[in-house]
């Protein structure tokens, strides 16, 4: 088949969807389909085995038709187009227009949502869906261009019933589940017998934006320290455009001995950087299916995460959820953590469901090759899980 995959960022850019997106474009591709993948960016160096069509950020409005445009150029001939982003990538094959293809839409986070947190909104994904009324409007009619829709969680999936009734056909895809690396083992046991050091080291990893809730986590840091020093330090690794307001509030709360921030990191980097650490804290407003939480509870790494999640218990067994939007709520939960961490450690092997990049790729196919029924918006989904 002829497969695109419509995306607003990719590698090099960071983040669980640009990952995702590689990942499945090398799949697809191992099985011999011939696959696109249309993105925002800047031409890179870096050679892929697949057609990567790049597409200039600069200007709202103009870019999506940039976008479109392409979309008409590559894809019109496709069998399928799987869209990473409602409005990114949505809006573009809206005004595309395109017959042919089959549309499905991918939904791992809630870009509606996220702008409104840019904004300094500080809701819950669940509490936003009770009062957002007119942002709802405008996805509906984006809703309604695709044939089907895949959510990465069944939370996610059921906000999307309660608030868009009826939807397109849709169905459930959890993400794939990364391997166990060799150390994990060793590095559960050696945390078993509680923190080895005076100060607990403590690891943020993933995007630097708003709905992230970094600059709660730092002010906890702050209240945790004792007579001007550091009771916890934090690593806070990534990059984004949060980044200049994290050092203005790092140097605000005299935290440059206790906080530094650093690069993005991948591969045995990140292996590395969680063998580092005690603890991964994640307290985001939401954090839908937060894939680095699964890679450092396999690794060994315990998780603090955000009660606000979409992962199921079965996924969450080994780690501790707590509220945590505010910094009071990540004092106390850093504190149980601390209390607690040798049983903490010791509940890090709950093994995960065996689920890879190959089976991820086998449900999308099957959508892929099964054509579209013949109404729009209207059409009733069954939300089974593939």
């Amino acid at each position: 088949m002829k497969l695109g995959i419509a995306t607003g960022i990719y590698p090099p850019d960071i983040g669980g969807p640009a990952t995702y997106v590689r990942a499945l474009a090398e799949e697809l591709t191992k099985r011999g389909h011939e696959v696109t993948v249309i993105t925002y960016g800047r031409p890179t160096e870096e050679e892929e085995k697949w057609k990567v069509v790049r597409v200039s950020k600069r200007g709202l409005i103009i870019r999506w038709i940039r976008y479109a445009a392409a979309l008409k150029k590559n894809l019109a001939d496709a069998d399928a187009i799987i869209a990473f982003s409602s409005v990114s990538a949505g809006v573009p094959l809206w005004l595309a227009g395109l017959s042919h293809p089959k549309k499905i839409l991918r939904l791992g986070g809630d870009f509606l949502w996220e702008r409104y947190t840019d904004r300094g909104g500080n809701l819950s994904l669940s509490e936003w869906y009770e009062k957002a009324t007119f942002s709802k409007m405008l996805m509906r009619r984006v809703l309604g261009i695709f044939d089907h829709l895949v959510f990465s969680t069944h939370y996610q999936q059921e906000l999307y019933e309660r608030s868009y009734r009826p939807l397109p056909p849709h169905s459930v895809i959890e993400n794939a589940f990364p391997a166990k690396p060799n150390m994990a083992h060793n590095m559960r046991l050696l945390r078993t017998g509680g923190l080895k050091g005076d100060t607990m080291r403590l690891l943020f990893l993933g995007r630097f934006v708003r709905f992230k809730n970094v600059a709660s986590l730092l002010r906890a840091i702050a209240s945790l320290r004792r007579s001007g020093t550091c009771r916890v330090t934090l690593s806070i690794v990534g990059d984004g455009p949060e980044e200049s307001h994290y050092l203005s509030l790092i140097r605000e709360l005299h935290l440059e001995q206790c906080v530094t921030l650093r690069n993005p990191v991948h591969g045995q980097e990140k292996q590395r950087l969680f063998a580092e650490h005690d603890l991964l804290v994640l307290p985001s407003l939401t954090e839908i299916s937060p894939n680095v939480a699964l890679e450092a509870a396999i690794s060994g790494l315990p998780v603090l995460l955000t009660s606000e999640t979409g992962l199921s218990p079965a996924l969450t067994g080994g780690m501790m959820l707590r509220p945590l939007r505010t910094s009071e709520q990540i004092v106390s939960a850093i504190l149980d953590a601390e209390q607690n961490y040798g049983s903490l450690a010791g509940d890090v092997h709950s093994p995960l469901p065996q689920r890879s990049m190959r089976d991820v790729a086998d449900a999308f196919l099957s959508i892929a090759a099964n054509p579209p029924l013949p109404l729009g918006f209207g059409r009733a989904g069954d939300g089974h899980a593939l």
